[in-house]
């Protein structure tokens, strides 16, 4: 399957391995990290460097664990998940939902009610990315911020065919263009835990931020 918004990808791009139901694969609660300690630290120092003091914050695709930074007073912490249990087990979280985004990507949030938005290891999963990174665009206020951070894990079949076909800078290549076709004007790539780092997790964040005129 290939999104309408990218035709120029290969007609099967968004298939998976495994095409049951993903409420199926994520009823049972996994209460495991899916990246090591080194990379986690690094998540945590972007989201402090980019996430407003006092702003509302989505945590997209979210689990029992945010990495948020601790230090930092957020005025609401939302979450978005696929386990109920995962998610009430998330201390930093204030309010949260599940949501298959795959079935539905439309969020049940207000125009321009959050300041920023993270996802952390798991765009990979997503089967209509500009669907859902439009749906970011359209919640998050002028000016906000999203963050998308990934390593070289994931569930394999789960993961999209396109991204299993694909390393980590071409990973962020990919990400962008989400960005880019759906209408954000500004989008930045950065390797945060180099590959080549021994001992830790490589890390690459793809980073957009919505115009500052943008109304809606």
């Amino acid at each position: 399957m290939t999104e309408d918004a990218l035709p120029e990808l290969p007609p099967r791009a968004f298939a998976k391995v495994d095409a049951s139901a993903d409420t199926l694969f994520y009823a049972n609660p996994r209460f495991v990290t899916h990246i090591d300690d080194g990379a986690i630290a690094a998540v945590t120092r972007l989201y402090q460097a980019l996430f407003p003091a006092g702003g509302t914050v989505l945590d997209l695709m979210s689990s029992w664990v945010s990495h948020l930074p601790k230090t930092v007073a957020f005025a609401e912490v939302i979450g978005q998940g696929m386990n109920a249990e995962e998610l009430a087990a998330n201390p930093q979280l204030d309010r949260w939902f599940v949501q298959d985004l795959n079935s539905g990507p439309r969020l049940p949030l207000p125009d321009a009610s959050v300041d920023a938005v993270g996802i952390c290891v798991s765009i990979q999963y997503l089967q209509r990315p500009v669907e859902v990174m439009r749906e970011v665009v359209r919640v998050l206020r002028p000016g906000g911020v999203v963050a998308i951070t990934f390593s070289n894990r994931c569930f394999p079949t789960k993961a999209v065919a396109i991204w299993q076909g694909l390393g980590g800078q071409d990973q962020c290549g990919l990400v962008a263009l989400y960005l880019r076709r759906a209408g954000v004007p500004s989008v930045e790539a950065l390797e945060l835990v180099s590959p080549g780092k021994r001992g830790t997790d490589p890390l690459w964040a793809v980073i957009g931020r919505k115009d500052k005129r943008h109304e809606g």
